[in-house]
């Protein structure tokens, strides 16, 4: 390979064109098919089509395609499922928003039509999805790729909703329920987002109707935040131990404005310390009023409209807009001489995820899941060996405690866009039939109008993808359960719970063996990104401008299970050129491997000089840790393991130190040390590969390799042999001297490019050795006039010295060296050497350390100890020559 065949900077356009494609045509994202290789399969959480992948979602696929390219690589029969989610509510208000611009609504088109434009909708952004997933690199068999409104999933969904009523798990009944006005929908707890909003605390008369007095006056006194419900009004409540009310108990007063008498009542709901210690209760427009008008057998009186405007049962006010309505009916009660007082306030009030609006509690007719019996079965499951694994495992808790508590899911949703309800009801009789199919004679039917929530078609993602509720199905039986789910931690209510107690009731076994939860991008400032702010951020600008591979790196380095990331665009700079340094030091590689044939292979042991010994077991280190690192999901720390080894023992000194033996060594050492070189980088391009595909893939492709594509090569091993601990404490010495002698000619001022006489002393014959067999890199390194290694030489006093692990360096100049100014530099290194002695002795001095600590932890502080105590006894005598000289 001649140098102008490769750019002299790595250019992440050029190497990306093109290769993702290829990789599709070869049929590389597809599993091997190999029965005998174990499988490994991975769902992807299917992205809503209601528009472009945001950051969250390329972390979340980067953590994917890299479990699944490594696992590919170490010989896994890998699937990885694509698919998207209709998304019901979320989309369909997309889609509704569209069609106000251009003036109109579902209802002037009709459901058929209207359904007609959401799935060009959804051709329209899943064709945007599949070029964001084409543009991260994520390989994913689209053969595969499956939507939670095709068919097979269709026919998944309504079996599990007949089963489940079958057994008594679904009922359809009359409750308060959250209600969208403007999706006009119902809403579970989890799509209802509190925020502070302004209002006020309306103290209104309600008259007494015949003619009793309290406290001297004609009413009692009752206060609320929604004065528009009061026509729904049917009781006021006290408690019934309030010694205050109890004579009023069985009283009935007079709901102003409309003239309706009602009843005080006494319920243990009431909080007497709470306001006047007297509750109004409106059965159709508060959940815990619903319980009390229930207790009570209250009529359940709804005054509202779907889309929150008011009704009949309203008065005057029927038709109005809430809001407007609240206005109106406040002045009347001014006018009227009701209203007592007015206290403004903030309060936590629900709003709905999709559509933003305020949310109101109806009264309303729907279908629910009884959740009990069901949690419960998840929750045993947790304590057998089919458990899911949470990553991290606090969120374990999270899970466990959401179940605990958990109510009854209305899965029943008032929109157009998603799975239709399996029931129908008889035009004449009102009988109801759920079954898989319609009635026979279905020109007698008419089927529920509702669709399904959309989590619970994504609930049974993991295996209805698979061909179920065909068991048969050759993707159920042999990828299903899959290994291992990659999720935000703030959808473990909405999805991860769903899909394992769905998974345990129909399949009997857990979904996911694995949970790796991930946290949220926050920008630089640590704020969430939204649109509100203006501080989103689209990851295809961030890939124009750095590349896939660097946006990959900086979404994995900064990665800690369960923890939020910042973006910051000078950790992408940082991303980048950390490529550009591995493009130039493969660049080195492939430039010297010139016209070799072959993949590149070890020599002989024997041929291994120091320098190789030590890259070879520190590449070996890091396989290790790598591969441990993947293992356990601690993808950070096995970046900075990776990077570390990169950036300072390859291409800082390694590649450094082959310069020496490529420039002087005989033919038989150069042919060696290219072979060194070229394994080396072939291990680590495939380390690489996971996190970097693009470029791992383009380097590889430019060195000599057996196969076709780096992504189905072999995944690095440990090889026991390899490991050398003397290789690696002997070049560490070596590393430390150079590094001392590069300091001392900083500090002096001396450049490299000025010879200067250096002396080494050392009391260790061994260490000795090892310098003197590797004077040719400390020359080259360090570039003497005149180099001396010995156990007895005598020390020049006017030098200037460092002290490094079992060595004393000293260069001679006389010319340059303020003896005063060494003294004080040596003060200062007496100083922090004591620091080290004491924090050692403290550390070690400390019992529960000691006692507690991994042996292997203890033994590598009592070796340091020792090696802090013998600089510092070395920097001390060299201190008292200079105050002698």
């Amino acid at each position: 390979m001649s140098e102008k065949n490769m750019s002299t900077k790595f250019n992440p356009a050029s190497i990306e064109e093109g290769r993702y494609q290829w990789w599709i045509d070869e049929g590389f994202f597809k599993p091997s098919g190999d029965k005998k290789a174990k499988p490994y399969s991975i769902v992807i959480p299917p992205p809503n089509v209601t528009g472009k992948l945001h950051l969250g979602h390329a972390w979340d696929t980067t953590l994917q395609d890299m479990i699944i390219r490594q696992k590919r690589m170490q010989g896994y029969d890998v699937l990885w499922l694509p698919g998207m989610d209709h998304a019901g509510i979320a989309t369909q208000a997309k889609v509704e928003a569209r069609l106000r611009e251009q003036g109109i609504s579902r209802y002037d088109l009709g459901r058929e039509k209207f359904i007609q434009q959401v799935w060009d909708w959804k051709d329209e952004y899943a064709d945007i999805i599949h070029k964001q997933w084409a543009k991260m690199g994520i390989s994913v068999d689209y053969d595969r790729e499956r939507f939670t409104l095709d068919e097979g999933l269709n026919k998944a969904v309504r079996k599990v909703f007949v089963d489940l009523y079958n057994k008594g798990l679904i009922y359809r009944a009359t409750y308060i329920i959250n209600w969208d006005p403007q999706a006009r929908t119902a809403l579970s707890d989890m799509e209802v987002i509190h925020k502070d909003d302004k209002g006020a605390f309306y103290h209104v008369k309600y008259p007494f109707t015949d003619g009793t007095t309290f406290n001297g006056k004609d009413y009692i006194e009752v206060a609320t935040t929604r004065p528009e419900t009061m026509f729904g009004d049917e009781a006021v409540a006290v408690n019934p131990n309030d010694e205050r009310y109890k004579e009023l108990v069985g009283k009935h007063v007079m709901v102003p404005l409309v003239n309706r008498e009602i009843e005080i009542i006494a319920d243990d709901y009431v909080t007497p310390e709470f306001g006047t210690g007297m509750v109004k209760i409106t059965p159709a427009h508060d959940p815990n009023d619903f319980l009390v008008g229930k207790r009570h057998n209250l009529p359940e009186l709804n005054t509202m409209n779907e889309d929150a405007s008011l009704n009949e049962n309203a008065g005057k006010y029927c038709g109005m807009d809430r809001f407007e309505a609240r206005k109106a009916i406040v002045k009347d009660l001014e006018d009227g001489g009701y209203m007592l007082k007015i206290d403004p306030i903030v309060h936590s009030v629900g709003h709905s995820e999709r559509t933003g609006v305020q949310v109101e509690s109806r009264l309303s007719t729907q279908w629910f899941v009884k959740m009990k019996p069901l949690a419960e079965k998840a929750l045993a499951n947790q304590k057998t060996a089919d458990r899911v694994n949470f990553i991290p495992e606090r969120f374990e808790h999270t899970f466990n405690q959401w179940m605990e508590n958990v109510h009854d899911w209305v899965i029943s949703r008032q929109l157009w866009w998603g799975h239709r309800i399996p029931a129908w009801y008889n035009k004449q009789t009102g009988e109801m039939y759920v079954g898989m199919e319609a009635p026979k004679d279905a020109e007698n039917w008419e089927q529920d109008k509702d669709v399904l929530d959309t989590w619970f078609s994504s609930a049974l993602w993991p295996f209805s993808t698979m061909g179920w509720p065909d068991t048969d199905s050759a993707d159920f039986k042999r990828y299903f359960p899959t290994n291992t789910l990659v999720s935000g931690y703030d959808i473990i209510f909405f999805w991860v719970a769903r899909m394992i107690f769905q998974s345990l009731e129909f399949t009997g076994k857990a979904p996911f063996r694995n949970v790796l939860l991930h946290g949220l991008i926050r920008d630089e400032q640590g704020r969430k990104m939204s649109k509100s702010l203006g501080n989103g951020i689209d990851p295809m600008d961030v890939i124009e401008k750095y590349g896939t591979d660097a946006l990959r790196w900086f979404l994995v380095t900064g990665s800690t299970p369960g923890q939020d990331i910042r973006f910051s665009y000078k950790k992408m700079d940082a991303a980048w050129n950390f490529i550009n340094k591995i493009w130039n030091a493969s660049r080195y590689v492939i430039m010297n491997l010139g016209d070799m044939q072959s993949a590149p292979k070890l020599p002989a042991k024997d041929k291994w000089d120091l320098a190789d010994r030590w890259i070879l077991s520190r590449l070996n280190a890091t396989i290790k840790q790598v591969t441990d690192q993947f293992e356990s999901f601690d993808f950070g720390e096995a970046c900075r393991c990776l990077y570390n080894f990169i950036w300072n023992d390859f291409c800082d000194w390694y590649i450094e130190m082959t310069k020496e033996k490529l420039n002087n060594g005989t033919e038989a050492e150069k042919a060696d040390t290219k072979n060194i070189l070229g394994y080396v980088l072939d291990q680590t391009l495939k380390l690489m590969h996971p996190i970097m595909p693009f470029v791992t893939e383009a380097l590889w492709q430019d060195m000599p390799h057996e196969g076709k594509s780096i992504m189905i090569a072999d995944y690095p091993v440990v090889h026991d042999e390899f490991a050398d601990e003397k290789s690696e404490e002997q070049m560490k010495r070596l590393i430390e001297l150079i590094t001392a002698v590069r300091n001392i000619r900083n500090e002096a001022n001396a450049p490299m490019s000025k010879p200067v006489d250096l002396l080494i002393k050392t009391d260790d014959q061994a260490a000795a050795d090892m310098l003197l067999a590797n004077a040719d890199y400390i020359k080259r390194f360090c570039h003497p006039a005149d180099l001396q290694i010995a156990t007895d030489t005598q020390t020049p006093k006017l030098a200037m010295s460092g002290i490094v692990t079992g060595a004393e360096v000293y260069i001679p100049m006389a010319e340059l060296v303020d003896l005063k100014e060494e003294q004080a530099r040596m003060e200062k290194e007496i100083a922090k050497l004591e620091k080290e002695v004491q924090r050692s002795e403290k550390k070690l001095g400390n019992e529960k350390f000691v006692n507690n600590a991994p042996e292997a932890v203890v033994a590598e502080e009592r070796a340091k100890a020792v090696e802090w105590k013998q600089k510092l006894e070395a920097a001390q005598a060299r201190l008292a020559s200079l105050q002698n000289a």
